[in-house]
This record gives C-alpha cells, sequence and structure tokens, in this order.
C-alpha cells in the first residue's frame, strides 16, 4: 500500500520536476545577460504591451524577488521581479510580456483561462482536504473515503491540466507581440522562445506528476474494491 508500482513513474516525473526548474533558472540567467536590442526594460515593454491591447488601466507594479512575476487576476495587476521590472534582456522582456499575455487573456475571455478562474474556488476549497481523505480511505480501508478524495483530488489536477494551455498560449502572445511592436528582432525570437519554453516545461512536468499521482490511486481503489 505504501509503496506501489506507480511510484517508479512519479519519481521519474518528480525528478523531471527538478531539473526542468533547474533549466528555467540556468535558462533565465543564461539570457539575462544578452540584452535585448530594443533597449526596453521589461516594466517599459509590459507598459506598452498593455497600452497597444487597450489595458490602459492595468498598472505595472514592481515585487521583489526573482521569477515572482504574475498576473494578478482579482487585482488586475502585473507584477513583475526585481530582474524583470529593471532588466533590459531578453529574458526580462519574455517574462515581462508573458505576463501580460495573461491580462490579455482576461481582456478577451480566453475560455481556459475562463474555465480555471471559475474551477480555482472548487481547487482551493477541496485541495487541503484531498490528501487526508486519501490517507484516511488507506489507513481505515474506507472505499468510501478513498473515493471521495481521488474525487477531490481530480478537481485539483483537472486546475493543472487547464492550467497548460493557458500558459502556452500566453507565451505564444508574447512571442508574436514582441515582435511586432520590436521590443526584439527575428534573430532574437529564438532566445525568446527558450526562455518561456524552459518555463512552461515546470507546468508540464508538475501536472504530469499529478497525473500519474491520480492514476495511482484509482488503481489502488479499484484494488481495494475487488477485494
Amino acid at each position: 500500500m505504501f509503496f506501489h508500482p506507480m511510484d517508479f513513474l512519479i519519481i521519474i516525473a518528480f525528478l523531471l520536476s527538478l531539473w526542468a526548474q533547474f533549466r528555467v533558472k540556468g535558462t533565465f540567467n543564461k539570457f539575462a545577460d544578452v540584452p535585448a536590442s530594443s533597449g526596453m526594460s521589461g516594466a517599459e515593454a509590459a507598459r506598452r504591451m498593455l497600452d497597444a491591447n487597450g489595458l490602459t488601466g492595468v498598472p505595472v507594479e514592481h515585487i521583489p524577488g526573482t521569477l515572482t512575476d504574475h498576473y494578478d487576476p482579482m487585482s488586475r495587476v502585473v507584477r513583475l521581479s526585481d530582474p524583470v521590472y529593471f532588466g533590459n534582456s531578453i529574458s526580462s522582456l519574455s517574462v515581462a510580456c508573458h505576463e501580460v499575455g495573461h491580462a490579455i487573456q482576461h481582456k478577451v475571455s480566453y475560455p481556459m483561462l475562463v474555465a480555471r478562474h471559475r474551477i480555482f474556488p472548487v481547487v482551493n476549497l477541496v485541495s487541503g482536504v484531498a490528501p487526508l481523505l486519501l490517507l484516511a480511505g488507506f489507513f481505515f480501508k474506507m472505499a468510501g473515503l478513498l473515493l471521495i478524495g481521488i474525487i477531490f483530488f481530480s478537481a485539483a489536477v483537472a486546475f493543472q491540466l487547464i492550467t497548460l494551455p493557458v500558459e502556452f498560449n500566453a507565451s505564444s502572445r508574447a512571442k508574436k507581440i514582441m515582435v511586432q511592436m520590436g521590443f526584439i528582432r527575428n534573430h532574437e525570437e529564438k532566445g525568446a522562445s527558450k526562455v518561456l519554453g524552459a518555463a512552461a516545461l515546470t507546468y508540464v512536468a508538475a501536472a504530469l506528476i499529478s497525473v500519474l499521482e491520480l492514476a495511482k490511486y484509482i488503481m489502488i481503489f479499484r484494488g481495494s474494491d475487488e477485494d
């Protein structure tokens, strides 16, 4: 019960996740040393991209730290970390424009982003309860609790799967607009793709771990149901 054949795959996925995190930091640092030909900072690029898409009311704020960048859909604010806000590198512009990509998604009601926003309250409610139900189901051999835990955990997995197209779409929007507006030149697009691609891989790895864990729980449930 405590060690399942699926755990081998989960361990591999976990190692992939660690590698993805290492890669995103390495790729960001590599292209943080490559100035963009436009000379713009991440904050300037974000502001121009927002204004060009009719989002003049969305502020760009500085937030401490590194790779803490995000778009806050509740406050409708783009927040950029130290090296992104002030930096003028390929990495800075790529990350800044990616976050603006989320703001644009919000404006146009991109379906997968809408779905993620709607499922978030449910996930926020059940994600903390799911592990307790799963543990209780395992220890007390209560198939009912185990099933409820699986259903709750499925909501969290669905959230991570929905996140994938949201992140890829934001990056696609960012790369396209960065070139169109002259933030980067065509020969710099490859570097931007590497930065954004490395970041996307972390989401893929996290989703893979969750899917494998869900498959493990389902297999255990089916086994207990047959006993």
